[in-house]
């Protein structure tokens, strides 16, 4: 009964957490912050939440992901513009290039571990760059521009900035919550697994190798998710999307909101992202003062800002 009691109580916890959540997203635009802004943070975190999954709960350090990112943004905004497509069905068919994307890359570099599996996806996105770079409908270096935002569903108008906004709030929840239940099922649990003795969960009798090809492909799905939705918002999809740099973000992103946390991701997000936006006026020194901070959190604030936060208020983040 104990446990019982115990897990209700904990059940009710998180669903109001998620509700203030939320509700916090809903009312953030009436609060004096700009709705553009939180727009790009979403995003953002919803590309770091989907790349935690794979380095805080499997172990795996993918510096690839801005291949599935920015190819799904450029699909997207191909099929929207080019083809006609509603807003909502250029997100999924951008995602879903993303999702076989990432299968393809996954089953490939999965084979190989720790330095060499980072190597093998950098080069792999490396390729997806150079193929952005000269294919005829990503208009290379000039990218593609003023995708127009449509009408969702057939009937909302994306072009009202708040309409806009409710629904990449809506796309957000979505994913974070796609990604809340992986690890918080039984899939999740045998990721950690892998990641603290992949050896142990072998000799248990799992198919290790298929588990982190799924892992790697619900990651870059979510990824392109994201990516895709940038695309509407931003009405552009450009070679820095698929670039390496981007990459290196979305690894900062984690590890200064804190790797394998559940809130980690949107925190680091939030830093990266308005520090890139408020210091924009200083040009380039922006990247030496996030590069500074990132030093300063990696000897000081080890488990990042929440596991930090986690340690000292002896609470599970």
């Amino acid at each position: 009964m104990r446990r019982l009691s115990s897990f209700l109580a904990d059940r009710r916890v998180r669903l109001a957490g998620f509700a203030l959540g939320a509700l916090l997203i809903a009312i953030a635009p009436f609060l004096g912050l700009y709705p553009i802004y939180l727009m790009k943070l979403l995003c953002f975190a919803l590309f770091a939440f989907a790349f935690n999954l794979l380095l805080g709960y499997v172990g795996l350090l993918s510096f690839g992901h801005a291949a599935f990112f920015g190819m799904a943004a450029y699909v997207s905004a191909h099929a929207i513009k080019v083809w006609g497509l509603t807003p909502e069905l250029g997100i999924l068919t951008g995602t879903a290039v993303a999702c076989l994307l990432g299968a393809a890359f996954g089953s490939l570099a999965i084979r190989q571990r720790g330095i060499y599996f980072a190597m093998i996806t950098l080069a792999l996105a490396q390729m997806v760059y150079f193929f952005s770079l000269q294919a005829g409908f990503t208009h290379g270096e000039d990218g593609i521009q003023g995708v127009p935002r449509g009408h969702l569903l057939g009937f909302i108008d994306l072009s009202q900035t708040m309409n806009l906004y409710y629904f990449v709030m809506a796309v957000f929840i979505i994913g974070f919550y796609v990604i809340y239940r992986a690890i918080h099922s039984p899939f999740g649990q045998i990721l950690k697994a892998i990641r603290e003795n992949e050896t142990r969960v072998t000799s248990l009798g799992y198919n290790v190798s298929a588990l982190k090809v799924g892992a790697f492909t619900l990651s870059a799905t979510v990824t392109g998710l994201a990516g895709a939705t940038k695309a509407v918002v931003f009405q552009t999809a450009t070679l820095t999307d698929v670039h390496w740099t981007m990459s290196g973000e979305v690894v900062l992103m984690t590890l200064l909101g804190g790797m394998g946390t559940v809130l980690g991701p949107l925190v680091g997000a939030g830093v990266v992202i308005t520090l890139q936006d408020y210091l924009a006026g200083i040009g380039s020194w922006v990247t030496v003062i996030i590069g500074a901070i990132f030093v300063i959190c990696v000897l000081v604030f080890r488990r990042g800002i929440i596991g930090e936060l986690a340690r000292i208020l002896r609470i599970q983040a």
